[in-house]
């Protein structure tokens, strides 16, 4: 299995709340529709604090070959520029379990 991790900072600190809610429709909305991805979710950020990232991306694959295909799948890719638009700074991690 393994794991994708994405965190996000937003570049509106006005309009954080909308961009976080927003980003979280559009990752949810490609849960079903990726092949190999047995799960995803996003969590919006509560805590105010300086080392904090605002929103976070758990998805899970069954391997590496299906994180490849959601890397180039064309959902994700429609995606893709959505969230950069809305983010000033992006962590990721991915690991095997």
């Amino acid at each position: 299995m393994i794991k994708h991790i994405v965190m996000w900072r937003l570049k509106d600190e006005a309009s954080k709340s909308a961009d976080a809610a927003k980003i979280k429709e559009l990752l949810e909305g490609l849960s079903g529709h990726i092949p190999g991805m047995t799960h995803i979710e996003v969590g919006i950020n509560f805590l105010v604090d300086a080392n904090s990232a605002d929103v976070v991306l758990y998805s899970e694959f069954v391997d590496r070959a299906a994180l490849d295909g959601y890397q180039q799948h064309p959902l994700h890719l429609a995606v893709v520029p959505q969230v950069k638009a809305l983010a000033s700074e992006r962590r990721v991690v991915d690991y095997q379990r």
